[in-house]
């Protein structure tokens, strides 16, 4: 399947001292001496120490390329690659020929261990694998989660968790049965991972800017690519290959892209927004090549403690682009995503020198922990992150000022992802006969949770 992540991040390569500090002492002493609350772990009957950790790849796109890549440069032993598997064979093979680019003499991937066609993770979970990558378009996550957690692997998945909210609770629950099994879950909502990201969020929690008062969110961009529709193609294929424009697979990209900038709030806040009201659209979004998903989405999330966030992600091109995150105190602001605190007077107060390369280090922490014994699990968060970026998809597309609790207990699932096996099933969603596919109108919650 496709790439689940369609903007590549930079990286830094990490140092072996910072690596050293990770595991030295106590799980819970990450690298620059932070104190990993938000990284829940537990102690394993078994610990791989140098021992060779077999991974496998479900969904080889981009970001499940990235992410192979990346369990295979971490240290303390080796990683090795064993098998793939994809909708699509094509995706297979450029996977496969960018991580044998990298890392062939850690690839053992071979035909008989290469699985194409909806149904081909579950060979993956079949197989001697240690841990599974999920990293196909989101939709499915859910049902591949589970499956991963009931065949007895280790999983990273990339995020979101789910496009909806039936599917929210279920990686949730599987989640839980996890740490009964002792599985390791991770979860590829990467800062966390990064230095500079946990040393400012540590700051901000002493107090270093005040009470907040209120924060911001962005995630402006010139949207993503399209892919033509092909005369061969079954409509269901045509949206397996365009996964970004349909909500059953994407989520929208509040959802996709905009869940890392929520979660950094989340973060900081302890927890999840209770209301959520905005407003979104299409304006350069328009015709049967741009699917359902809106260019523009604006929210007014409220947490418990009544710190409220203006969250704002658009795809627009010449248009004012942001990826950020911002808090705002008492005693003065703070740019979260550039590391940087300052007073009313906008004078620099405080900045972090913690690297930035959490694609990398979420990798290199994981499998860290899993060498020392140790099994992370961060499900619960990254369900929940999930389920606030589609929390705000619910609010722009009702128009209505929406309750955390009647979002999460929504029954509203956007396809039967279990019962989607072959590119000859019928489509979740269907367009109409000029080609255009149906798009939420605010005014009403039917259709919307």
């Amino acid at each position: 399947m496709q790439d689940s992540n369609p903007q590549k991040p930079t990286s830094d390569p990490t140092t072996g001292a910072s690596r050293r500090s990770f595991i030295k002492g106590s799980s819970l002493l990450l690298a620059g001496g932070t104190v990993a609350n938000t990284l829940p772990v537990a102690r394993a009957a078994h610990a791989f120490g140098s021992d060779t950790i077999k991974i496998g790849l479900v969904g080889c796109g981009g970001r499940g390329t990235g992410a192979a890549n990346q369990a295979m440069d971490t240290t303390g032993g080796d990683v090795r690659l064993t098998c793939m598997a994809d909708i699509f064979e094509d995706r297979i093979q450029q996977s496969l020929r960018s991580i044998k680019g990298e890392h062939g003499d850690k690839v053992d991937v071979t035909d008989d261990t290469r699985y194409t066609g909806l149904e081909g993770y579950k060979r993956i979970l079949d197989s001697d694998i240690d841990l599974v990558i999920l990293a196909t378009a989101p939709g499915f996550r859910p049902t591949h989660f589970e499956a991963a957690v009931e065949a007895g692997k280790h999983v990273f998945a990339e995020k979101p968790v789910a496009t909806d909210a039936p599917g929210v609770r279920r990686v949730i629950a599987a989640s839980e049965k996890a740490k009964e099994k002792n599985l390791a879950v991770q979860i590829g909502l990467q800062r966390h991972h990064e230095v500079a990201y946990r040393e400012t969020i540590d700051q901000l929690k002493n107090g270093a800017i005040g009470d907040i008062l209120f924060c911001r969110a962005y995630w402006n961009g010139g949207g993503v690519w399209t892919r033509v529709r092909q005369p061969q193609q079954t409509e269901i294929e045509y949206q397996l290959r365009n996964w970004y424009y349909f909500n059953w697979l994407c989520g929208d990209h509040i959802v996709e892209q905009h869940i890392h900038n929520l979660d950094v709030i989340n973060w900081l806040m302890d927890g999840h927004p209770v209301t959520a009201q905005g407003a979104g659209g299409r304006q350069v979004r328009v015709g049967p090549d741009s699917g359902q998903i809106y260019d523009h989405h604006t929210i007014e999330y409220t947490y418990a403690n009544g710190v409220r966030l203006l969250s704002m992600c658009r795809h627009q091109p010449d248009c004012w682009n942001a990826v950020s995150e911002w808090a705002h105190g008492t005693k003065g602001w703070c740019d979260i995503s550039g590391g940087k605190i300052y007073d009313h007077n906008d004078k620099l107060v405080w900045k972090t020198d913690g690297k930035r390369n959490g694609h990398a280090e979420e990798h290199v922490d994981l499998f860290a922990l899993l060498r020392a014994g140790e099994i992370p699990n961060e499900g619960k968060y990254g369900a929940e992150s999930t389920m606030t970026s589609i929390m705000g998809r619910m609010a722009t597309y009702s128009g209505k000022e929406l309750k955390w609790d009647e979002c999460y207990n929504s029954n509203l699932a956007l396809a039967d992802f279990d019962n989607i096996k072959s590119i000859d099933d019928e489509a979740p969603v269907k367009p109409d006969a000029n080609g255009n596919y149906p798009i939420p109108t605010p005014g009403t919650k039917e259709g919307v949770l």
